[in-house]
């Protein structure tokens, strides 16, 4: 009997000691990890102190907030010029509302002015350029209504950023983040402007409707066919041929892709006043100036 009562003190004490000991653990346990993360917020702290310091050294600092967030179809972006752009958002993808009209790459590298041959005449300058180049349509200044209405034209080489003879690209003449679209982007915007449309697949009409959806709805085309529905908000900027000469103005809406298909000449898109289509084609040379768009990275 007394044997039994020693046994189940033992055994009490045992357990009672031992839950001692697991509490004593826990709370250290607990404690260490309060002065951890004490420790590791202090450590933030200091970092981001220090960082701060090495960042902005002048007295007092000044904290410069973060880029505002960007909302396709509301937000305007702005290339290195300064000016600015609309944009809008059709499928999955996000294009400048307007026509670019730059002076520089996004990097400060200029982009000649091949102002050359007066309103109409011809330029051999401009035909044998194989680097990029801008032109304003009939050779006006950046400030007259060519300009305003349609933007600028530029080469192939100047979309796709050639700057040396016949060099690689090297330069994007979009704002940072964005880019010349390529043909398979082009056919992409155009399947989402007509979901139900079978594209064509060959050189010529690959939509029969896309380009009255896409045409701005303006009195600048001289025949207005558009009704915009798609925001694309086309404008016809007209062309200048690879001789200098300049073509089409408030007729044709001529678009350069980012896409080479060997020797002189690259993918286009093409609207006419006219009629509801959409033109792909590979048949100007790249020395022609058209019109550039954007399209968000």
């Amino acid at each position: 009997m007394k044997k039994s009562i020693f046994l189940y003190i033992f055994i009490f004490i045992s357990v009672s000691l031992n839950s001692q000991v697991i509490n004593i653990k826990e709370k250290e346990r607990n404690e260490g990890i309060q002065q951890n993360a004490t420790y590791n917020l202090e450590e933030i702290k200091v970092r981001w102190k220090k960082a701060a310091l090495e960042n902005c050294p002048g007295v007092p600092c000044i904290v410069v907030p973060p880029p505002p967030s960007f909302t396709c179809g509301t937000s305007t972006i702005s290339d290195i010029d300064g000016n600015s752009y609309n944009t809008v958002s059709i499928g999955t993808q996000c294009w400048t509302k307007e026509n670019l009209k730059v002076t520089k790459y996004n990097d400060g590298t200029a982009i000649p002015n091949s102002a050359t041959g007066g309103s109409v005449g011809t330029s051999r300058t401009w035909q044998d350029l194989t680097t990029g180049a801008y032109t304003i349509y009939a050779n006006e200044s950046s400030s007259d209504a060519n300009a305003t209405n349609y933007g600028f034209l530029y080469n192939w080489y100047a979309a796709v950023g050639i700057v040396t003879n016949l060099g690689s690209p090297t330069k994007n003449i979009c704002p940072i983040g964005w880019r010349v679209p390529t043909d398979g982007e082009w056919t992409s915007l155009i399947q989402f402007i007509v979901p139900s449309e079978t594209l064509g697949t060959s050189p010529g009409i690959q939509s029969t409707t896309a380009g009255t959806l896409m045409k701005k709805n303006d009195a600048l085309w001289t025949f207005n066919t558009g009704n915009n529905t798609s925001g694309f908000s086309a404008l016809p900027g007209g062309y200048r041929n690879f001789d200098g000469s300049f073509f089409n103005g408030r007729y044709v809406a001529f678009f350069w892709s980012a896409t080479d298909v060997g020797g002189n000449f690259a993918w286009y898109r093409y609207l006419y006043d006219v009629d509801f289509t959409v033109l792909r084609k590979s048949d100007y040379d790249k020395s022609v100036g058209a019109s550039v768009r954007c399209l968000r990275d």
